[in-house]
Order: structure tokens, then C-alpha cells, then sequence
């Protein structure tokens, strides 16, 4: 910015001394000795000092034989100044006020252009500043203050209230809320105790709480992220590719351009300072300023908005793919399901619940646990029991209060003469049908109830669905589950095609046949055992990656374990891609337009484009591009 105000400071006695304040106020500039001369020495500095970026950017351009705006811009000065510094002692017209306003505008420009890029990543470099300067650490048994380059791993830091996470670790004492919404994108604080794990540069709550560090540096997953984002920027999209190829040949039709209309009007008769003007102005108008500007700075906002929302873009082709997908095919388990046994129904009432718990509270069985944390999350309280025993393959027998109680499966019902009374009959075939686990419950060989078990669907997959065919995509679900659990889960969540017993290795085989119906797949999965299927899809899909953000057969990588996160994911790929369009319009549709002006085709009428109303333009259209592409980020997601 200092380059600018130099050079309009110097611009105001360079337009003093040329014929525009004759030709328009009838005022002329006092002379003095050597006054024929201010110009060109004011002309000179201006052009080596505030033209200097536009020269070293041309000869970088050119060295990396990819010529583009500052070619342009540098070839457009030039001609300008050598015509200029020629006219001066040869009795011509220079064009020193134009030459001077002109980069005074282009700086301008520049600097906006500037702004609006850092603008653009400023969130990621706030993420990187996320984490604290210094940390207490508990070392020896005494408590010391290290900077954070000196955290080492197995060290226990204190972390009070309000103060910064250093590093992901594990809580080993206190509780507390941690706001993560800067680093995960959970909008709401997050409950820590003993034994959760924390991430480096979330902010704790009003709790304090003792970390044992588990991961520092390069290995946090702080620094995965900012790897990650500067593996996205260094990527480009198709839009992009073919922006820098335009932009490319833009350039060697503009040299084009200018070369043939500075012949031509020589040709007619014309001056050849006025042919000068008209090659600047040509060599200005189609500078690709905006051109290079509209696709990356659009995919570097759509990169910054997506980390704000907890997920991240590992190629920007994969964000690029999610606009075009039509189906969004979920692996089932630990996705649209939490992938553990909840129980969905009990048949008899609390007595139920407390009796099956009691037998199941000394059971390592996966349904047992979700029986006993079930009764515990009602409130339902569980009595001790005598004489455990296990029945492998049935369920278990316990003693309470001198009765014999039985918890297990319908086998065991058959076992001990038990039957379900008549009205009841059909709710626990629905529950069997459907593929759910049922406990039978007996006491003094009576059946007393009975409690139905399901991988538990997670919150939000019903939302997510929704929200996925309200946007006109088809969701499918492929699971090693029976067929009877496939289809009680599609139709619990509106999902209109399964895909059941589908074994590990064979999921990729099912993207594959969507793919040859000519369906466009997003894969949506864990990135574990379904990596094949994420790779294969056009869009694989990794959720619940928690502070694992190197999963490598995946484009895009969600942080939380919520599917509500995909619709967002493909509004953005579609909101970034209009918003790219828009802006290859503005950038496009202005070269095409002003071009015959600035070559002279409107002379006839009194019509002429002056380089520094073209640099005007040219400036105004980077104007345009830079704050149509911040709209982006007003959008919701």
C-alpha cells in the first residue's frame, strides 16, 4: 500500500505538467529551468519504483514460460515508458500521466486482489494460532511453566479454566465443557472427564482439568489439518485447470491483439504515441487479473468454510465431484447406526427391565451391557444376584430374591415351557421380523417380559437422509447385517435401497454396480474396513474420523460422526461451483466486451478507452470477482 500513495503523490505534478489541464481548465504549470524534464524524471521513478512488482512477476512468468497478467501488465508499462522517454527529447506527446495513473491504479489493485486472498485463508491461520504459548506441565512432582515447544509426550499439563488445550491427550482428572467449535466444528461445548480424549488448541470451560499429552508437534491433530488444507490449496479443480489455461492463451491473444492494432493504426495515419496508447490499452484490458483470481480464491474460501464446519477437503476434485453425485451409498454400521446394542423396546415394564438387568449385570455380553446401561440411564435400579450362570448360546440364569430367573433367547424360552402370552405375541414376532435381538425374561418358569435390542440409529441419520433426497439424491445402505436388519433400517430411515450381507471385501463390488447403472457414487463410511468401496466410489466419504485426518482413500474427511454432515458437504460443492461460474462470467465476459473499445473500434464516434480508464476496468472487474467470491461465505450450510 506505501507503493501506492508514493505513486500518487508523484502522479499529482506529472498531471500538472502534462496538456490536460489546458486542454480541459485552460491553466498551464509554471515552467523553470528544466521543467521539460520533471516529467520524465518523476515518470522514471514511478515506473521503476511502483512498476517494479509488475516487472519481476513478468520475468518469473516468463522464465516459467506460463505468461500471463503480469506479462501483460509489464509488456503494457514498458511500451508505455520507452514511447514516453522517447517523446520527450523527439518533440512528441509522452504519456507519462497515463502511464502513471495507470500503475497507481493497478497497485490498487493489486493490493485489493492481495487483501482479499489473505482475507480468504485467514480463518487457517487462526486455527494454526490456536494453540497456547507456554504450558504447566506436572514434572518430578512439581508444577512448571514450558513453552510449547518444550511439551514433551507423557507429560501431565494443567489446564485451568478458560485456558488453551496444548496438545490432544487424555483427561487423567477433573471435569469440565471444552468449546471445540474452532477445531471440529461442534458448535456445542463438549463434556470432558477422566478418560476422554481432548484436542490440542480447543478451550476448556470452567473446569480445571490434568491432560497426560499423548500426541505433540507434527503428530497432533492441529497440525494434520493445516497439512491437509495445504494439501487442498496446492490442488487445483477442473474449473481452475481450465481458468489457467484460458488465462494463458488470453495472454497470447492479447499480445496478438495489441501488436495488430498498434500496425493498424499506424496504418491509417494515426500518431505513434496514439498507437502506443491504443497497444497499452489493449495489453490492459485483457489481462487476466480477474481471470487468475476468480477459481482459486472461491476454492480457497469453500476449503476455509468447510474446516470451520468439521469436515475437510483433501483434493479439490473431490469437492468438485460431490456437485455431481446421485447416489450417496452409507455403509450401514457406525454410520447411519452407532454400531453398538441399544435397546429399542421393553415388553412388561420397569419389572422387566430391573430383572433382566440384575441377570445381565455380571455379563461381558455386548446386549447384556446395553440391558444394564439402559436400566441405569432410567433409573431402574439393579439388585444383586447369586448363583450366575451362563447357558452359551441361550443367555444366563441368576438367583434373586429364592426365585430362578431367566434372561435369553427365544430357545431358551422354548426350554423352560415358557410361552408369551397371546396379546403380546405379535410385538415380538414384529421385533424378530425385523431383525432385532429379543431377551425373554422368566421368573418361576413364567415368561415376564421381554426386551428388544437393535444397533441403535444414530441421531441425525433421519435428518441427513431427508435432507440428501430433498436435494434430489438416492440413498442407499449396503451391511454384512441379515436382510430382515437391512430392511427395518431402510425403512426406519426412508433409505430406498439396500444392500445386505454384503461382506467387507465385496463392498467395493457393490459401488462398482452402482457405477455401471451410471449412478455417480458417494461412498460414506468409516475409512477403515471399507477403504476399497471409498476409493472406488467417485467421492469416497470418511466420517467419525475423529482426530484421524490422514485417511488416505478418502476426498473428504468429516470430523464428527454425524451424516447430517454430508448434505453439507454437497450444498458447498454446489455453492462453490456456481459461485466459480459467476465469477469465470465477470472475468470473461469483461475481456470480450472492452477489448474493441480499448483497440479504438468506437474511434469513429468519438469513443476512446484510455489505458488508465482501462486500467479502471480491468481493476474494477478483480473488484467484482474478489467480493462476489466472499459472498461464499455469508451462505449457510
Amino acid at each position: 500500500m506505501k507503493k501506492f500513495w508514493v505513486v500518487s503523490v508523484l502522479t499529482v505534478p506529472i498531471v500538472a505538467y502534462s496538456d490536460l489541464p489546458e486542454l480541459f481548465f485552460g491553466w498551464t504549470a509554471p515552467a523553470f529551468p528544466g521543467s521539460e524534464y520533471l516529467q520524465l524524471v518523476l515518470g522514471s521513478f514511478v515506473f521503476f519504483y511502483g512498476g517494479l512488482v509488475f516487472l519481476r512477476g513478468a520475468v518469473s512468468e516468463l522464465r516459467a514460460r506460463l505468461p500471463g497478467m503480469m506479462t501483460l501488465i509489464g509488456l503494457a508499462i514498458s511500451a508505455a515508458y520507452i514511447w514516453s522517454a522517447y517523446a520527450v527529447f523527439a518533440g512528441e506527446e509522452p504519456l507519462f500521466w497515463e502511464l502513471a495513473t495507470l500503475i497507481g491504479v493497478m497497485l490498487l489493485g493489486h493490493w485489493v486482489e492481495m487483501r482479499a486472498v489473505r482475507s480468504a485463508k485467514g480463518a487457517l491461520r487462526e486455527l494454526a494460532k490456536l494453540l497456547p504459548d507456554s504450558v504447566e506441565v506436572v514434572r518430578d512432582g512439581t508444577t512448571r511453566t514450558v513453552s510449547l515447544a518444550e511439551l514433551l509426550e507423557g507429560d501431565v499439563a494443567l489446564v485451568r479454566p478458560g485456558g488453551k488445550i496444548p496438545a490432544d491427550g487424555v483427561v487423567g482428572g477433573g471435569e469440565s465443557d471444552v468449546d471445540e467449535s474452532l477445531v471440529t466444528g461442534e458448535s456445542r461445548p463438549v463434556a470432558k472427564r477422566a478418560g476422554s480424549e481432548v484436542i490440542g488448541g480447543s478451550v476448556n470451560g470452567d473446569g480445571a482439568l490434568r491432560i497426560r499429552i499423548a500426541k505433540v508437534g507434527e503428530r497432533t491433530f492441529l497440525a494434520g489439518v493445516v497439512r491437509l488444507v495445504a494439501e487442498a490449496e496446492a490442488s487445483k479443480s477442473r474449473l481452475q485447470l481450465l481458468s489457467d489455461r484460458a488465462a494463458f492463451y488470453l495472454t497470447v491473444l492479447a499480445v496478438g491483439a495489441g501488436a495488430i492494432t498498434f500496425v493498424a493504426w499506424l496504418g491509417v495515419g494515426e500518431s505513434v504515441g496514439f498507437s502506443v496508447e491504443r497497444l497499452v490499452a489493449v495489453l490492459i484490458i485483457a489481462c487476466p487479473h480477474a481471470l487468475g483470481l476468480a477459481i482459486p480464491l472461491v476454492a480457497s474460501i469453500s476449503t476455509t468454510m468447510a474446516s470451520q464446519h468439521g469436515f475437510f477437503v483433501k483434493r479439490r476434485l473431490a469437492l468438485e465431484a460431490a456437485r455431481n453425485v446421485t447416489t450417496v451409498l452409507f455403509d450401514k454400521t457406525g454410520t447411519l447406526t452407532e454400531g453398538r446394542f441399544g435397546v429399542v423396546e421393553v415388553l412388561g415394564g420397569n419389572e422387566t427391565l430391573a430383572l433382566a438387568a440384575a441377570a445381565d449385570a455380571n455379563s461381558e455380553h455386548p446386549i447384556g451391557r446395553a440391558i444394564v446401561a439402559h436400566a441405569k440411564e432410567k433409573g431402574v435400579a439393579i439388585r444383586p444376584v447369586s448363583s450366575f450362570r451362563n447357558l452359551r448360546g441361550m443367555g444366563v440364569r441368576v438367583t434373586l430374591d429364592a426365585a430362578e430367573v431367566y434372561a435369553g433367547s427365544s430357545t431358551l424360552l422354548e426350554e423352560r415351557g415358557a410361552s408369551v402370552p397371546r396379546e403380546l405375541e405379535e410385538a415380538v414376532r414384529m421385533h424378530e421380523r425385523e431383525g432385532k435381538t429379543v431377551v425373554h425374561v422368566i421368573r418361576r418358569g413364567e415368561w415376564v417380559g421381554a426386551v428388544a435390542l437393535a444397533d441403535i440409529i444414530r441421531n441425525g441419520s433421519r435428518e441427513a437422509v431427508g435432507a440428501l433426497k430433498a436435494m434430489g439424491l438416492k440413498v442407499a445402505m449396503l451391511t454384512g447385517d441379515a436382510e430382515d436388519v437391512a430392511a427395518w433400517v431402510s425403512k426406519e430411515l426412508g433409505v430406498e435401497e439396500y444392500f445386505a450381507r454384503v461382506r467387507p471385501e465385496k463392498k467395493a463390488e457393490t459401488v462398482k454396480k452402482l457405477r455401471r447403472r451410471g449412478e455417480r457414487v458417494a461412498m460414506v463410511g468409516d475409512g477403515v474396513n471399507d477403504a476399497p468401496a471409498l476409493a472406488e466410489a467417485d467421492l469416497g466419504i470418511a466420517v467419525g474420523a475423529g482426530t484421524n485426518v490422514a485417511i488416505e482413500s478418502a476426498g473428504i474427511i468429516l470430523v464428527r460422526n454425524d451424516p447430517r454432515d454430508i448434505p453439507k458437504v454437497v450444498k458447498l460443492s454446489r455453492l462453490t461451483y456456481t459461485k466459480m461460474l459467476q465469477n469465470l462470467f465477470w472475468a470473461t465476459g469483461y475481456n470480450v466486451a472492452a477489448l474493441p473499445l480499448a483497440a479504438g473500434a468506437l474511434f469513429a464516434y468519438g469513443i476512446v478507452l484510455q489505458p488508465a480508464v482501462a486500467a479502471v476496468f480491468m481493476s474494477a472487474s478483480t473488484v467484482i470477482v474478489a467480493a462476489n467470491a466472499a459472498l461464499l461465505r455469508h451462505r449457510t450450510l
